[in-house]
């Protein structure tokens, strides 16, 4: 992920009942739709998921599910990232010169 904010979740989560993140993320999935993708969405599930299951207050057959589910959550949102439109060694070489060049002198 290229943003981690895991360890100011796992502070505020053990704090609290691990119950109610378990509920949250249970909303945040149930809100999820495969055929309308939110990336944002997926990963904060994926997110939650991870946090829940490095809680040492969860029982360890819910620590492992929600290992699992936090692995593939990661996946589809690996899957989901905008890609870059691939460009030619040419064109990559036609913006450095585009760029570098200096401006025409306006007419006066």
């Amino acid at each position: 992920m290229a943003i981690d904010r895991n360890s100011s979740m796992s502070a505020g989560a053990t704090g609290q009942q691990p119950e109610l993140m378990l509920s949250a993320v249970l909303h945040l999935m149930s809100h999820y739709h495969a055929n309308s993708a939110c990336p944002k969405l997926a990963s904060v599930i994926e997110r939650h998921l991870q946090v829940l299951s490095s809680l040492p207050d969860l029982a360890p057959v819910l620590q492992a599910t929600c290992q699992q589910l936090s692995q593939q959550w990661a996946t589809l949102v690996a899957l989901n990232l905008p890609t870059q439109p691939k460009t030619t060694f040419i064109e990559r070489l036609g913006r450095m010169v585009g760029s570098k060049r200096p401006a025409a002198s306006l007419p006066q």
